[in-house]
């Protein structure tokens, strides 16, 4: 293929406070006749960093763990605006505390078991509440993130339009995991969770990655192409950062298979443009 057409894909493992512990993952790669290959491995120890990496000039789409948008529900019981860019505006000028504040007397006033309010996109998802701030703190990512996303210049499907060259897409490596693994868990950042079964698991997701056997791969004949040093890498990787990028790349190889089918919105269905919506979901 033609290096002047060809399109990078990204996938990003997302935090809201990156350090050399646990920094910003970021896996590339490209589409290849039905293989995702993946060419490189980033790390960002600072939200600067990850920032002026997302505002460099290129091609790419790139699915990213963190949430693109709030609940409605919860958006419009505080009296926020409910056109998307005037809403993230409004987030991105408040603390972190004072959205905790926020959310944390939202929930106060709601029943035991169903104390948050959700996104459409999470049922099929089965993805945390946007406006979680704790395990994890996925309001916070946002927070983080879109804001710098958009002032990138990134285009996010359905949300804000950008230069076009660069697309964004809410991914969710939990999603594509659950296809191979079921409720199986493959990695936790506490050292004494590292188990052996955990292990067994990345290798159980790895292998069938690499063999197109995930339900979602299988459907437009996707699989995942590793060199034995990074298939190494990703089953040692006992906080899964590396795999989630790579789940993440998937996602967006997924999203990028659809846009040249002629799906609309990067194959993302109608959704509520307040929102957003996780790719594949």
């Amino acid at each position: 293929m033609n290096s002047a057409t060809t399109l990078t894909l990204l996938g990003c493992d997302f935090t809201s406070a990156p350090s050399r512990r646990k920094p910003i993952t970021l896996a590339v790669g490209r589409a290849d006749r039905g293989r995702v290959v993946l060419d490189a491995v980033e790390r960002f120890e600072t939200l600067d960093a990850w920032a002026e990496r997302m505002a460099a000039p290129g091609r790419w789409v790139g699915g990213f763990d963190l949430p693109f948008g709030l609940p409605r529900e919860l958006v419009t019981h505080l009296g926020w605006p409910t056109d998307w860019s005037a809403c993230m505006a409004h987030y991105a000028a408040l603390s972190r505390e004072s959205i905790r504040d926020s959310f944390a007397a939202f929930c106060d006033a709601r029943p035991v078991g169903g104390k948050f309010a959700h996104r459409a996109t999470d049922g099929p998802a089965g993805s945390s509440p946007s406006m979680k701030w704790v395990n994890p703190p996925v309001a916070f990512m946002l927070h983080a993130g879109v804001p710098r996303l958009v002032a990138a210049g990134v285009t996010l499907p359905g949300l804000h339009e950008g230069d076009g060259s660069r697309v964004g897409l809410e991914a969710y490596p939990g999603l594509l995991a659950r296809s191979v693994l079921g409720s199986t868990s493959y990695k936790s950042d506490d050292k004494a969770r590292q188990t052996p079964e955990r292990l067994i698991a990345r290798k159980t997701l790895i292998h069938a990655l690499e063999n197109g056997q995930a339900p979602l791969l299988q459907a437009v004949g996707l699989r995942l192409k590793l060199t034995h040093a990074q298939h190494d890498t990703l089953v040692a990787d006992a906080s899964g950062d590396s795999l989630d990028a790579v789940l993440c790349l998937l996602q967006a190889a997924w999203a990028e298979q659809r846009h040249r089918a002629g799906a609309p919105r990067w194959g993302l269905p109608e959704f509520d443009p307040l929102e957003g919506w996780i790719v594949t979901a």
